[in-house]
């Protein structure tokens, strides 16, 4: 197929309305359940917190949740559970938001960063050994874009040298690896509900853990360390500060709205699922274009879709492409700028471009497409299409 000039070169963009690069998939079941619960008059942690957090356990199979205000605070106080202390050290990848060494930071603990897989860009369980010393507590794995990480591999590495697993699942609710959903493979895992993830309550998070001791801290320190929620409460004035806790809990209005959402969430996954695969087999025979390697260890829920320019068979660098698809009225984003290279990590932490040459090159060549249930046929045939048309534009 011949394609035309890109608009940025001075073609026709290939759409007219421009194209969302993640909204959300909001339906009129979320909508009633957020109107009743504004009429039922109790609007923060109650009784839709407590079902959605139940709900959750179920659909993954695991014992105890705890529903919170977003991923970083389960993060944050998954750790705090698992006694963290200054001066500590704390695998995890480079590859990832922010957020994943920042929490580790505000425990007065150090992130320590292990070089990623190529091919899947999440962290490489033979390059967490070698940063291993005698101060490292524990390995916080990211399930890049919802692909699953090797958590046999790393769940030998933490039982070898008695380290803690937190996985920060921000990407990855319905994620499996395996047949075990992620959620049940690690000490504590961390899920977000933000309004682009997978399933949404607006802002969210909750954590999940078979260990009732760790859930029952969390839960606690989410309120202020108050022995009772304000629900509870209500059947009781009395309580009591049981440690200096914080305000990271989940109110009933995210909850009405997460409990439609994960009634949606498999179907939501299909899509995706669907979307990726017409990706794949558009891209797989572009000389501009990598595509990451199939998921064998389990579910790809396919929060992100994530291609890789050939940057040595193009005229032009992935800023430019970006910009190119930006013209055609499709947006596009970038997952992620590495943490290390961050000014304050750089300038604080001592951390020097060079350091993590997988993740530096991946940085470099990365563009996030448009995914999302929503999309139809011909939204993601426009993106494949203006994909093309500035790849045959500019290839060498």
């Amino acid at each position: 197929m011949k394609y035309q000039k890109p608009c940025i070169a001075g073609g026709t963009p290939t759409r007219k309305k421009f194209l969302s690069f993640s909204p959300p998939s909001i339906g009129q079941e979320e909508i009633n359940e957020v109107i009743a619960t504004l009429k039922g008059g109790w609007i923060t942690t109650g009784p839709r917190v407590q079902k959605f957090e139940q709900n959750i356990a179920n659909y993954i199979d695991c014992k105890y949740t705890v529903a919170l205000s977003s991923c970083t605070a389960g993060l944050f106080l998954s750790m705090i559970a698992l006694d963290l202390k200054k001066g500590d050290e704390v695998i995890t990848t480079p590859y990832t938001f922010a957020a994943t060494a920042n929490v580790i930071l505000h425990c007065g603990a150090i992130p320590v960063f292990a070089d990623i897989e190529p091919n899947t860009l999440n962290i490489d369980p033979e390059k967490i050994e070698n940063k291993i010393t005698d101060k490292t507590k524990g390995i916080i794995p990211v399930h890049f874009g919802g692909r699953p990480c090797d958590m046999d591999r790393i769940n030998e590495i933490a039982q070898k040298y008695n380290l803690w697993i937190i996985d920060d699942a921000a990407h990855a609710i319905g994620t499996k690896y395996k047949d075990k959903f992620i959620g049940t493979t690690s000490d504590i895992t961390s899920f977000s509900f933000h309004a682009v993830k997978n399933l949404t309550t607006a802002e969210g998070g909750m954590i999940s853990t078979n260990n009732k001791e760790w859930a029952d801290f969390i839960k606690i320190m989410s309120i202020h360390g108050m022995s009772k929620d304000a629900w509870q409460k209500g059947k009781s004035w009395y309580y009591e500060i049981l440690y200096p806790g914080y305000k990271c809990n989940m109110t009933d209005i995210q909850a009405a709205i997460g409990i439609h959402q994960l009634d949606k969430l498999e179907r939501f996954i299909i899509q995706r699922e669907n979307c990726a695969g017409i990706y794949d087999n558009s891209f797989s025979s572009l000389d501009e274009i990598e595509i990451l390697s199939p998921c064998t260890i389990g579910r790809n829920t396919f929060h992100l879709y994530v291609i890789k320019l050939k940057l040595e068979n193009l005229t032009i660098n992935r800023d430019k492409f970006i910009q190119a698809m930006i013209a055609e009225n499709i947006q596009v984003n970038v997952h992620y700028i590495p943490v290390h290279l961050h000014p304050y990590y750089q300038n604080y932490l001592h951390h020097k471009q060079g350091e993590l040459p997988i993740a530096e090159d991946t940085y470099q060549r990365v563009i996030s497409l448009p995914i999302y249930p929503a999309m139809s046929e011909k939204d993601i045939c426009d993106v494949v299409n203006a994909v093309k048309k500035i790849s045959y534009h500019y290839r060498k």
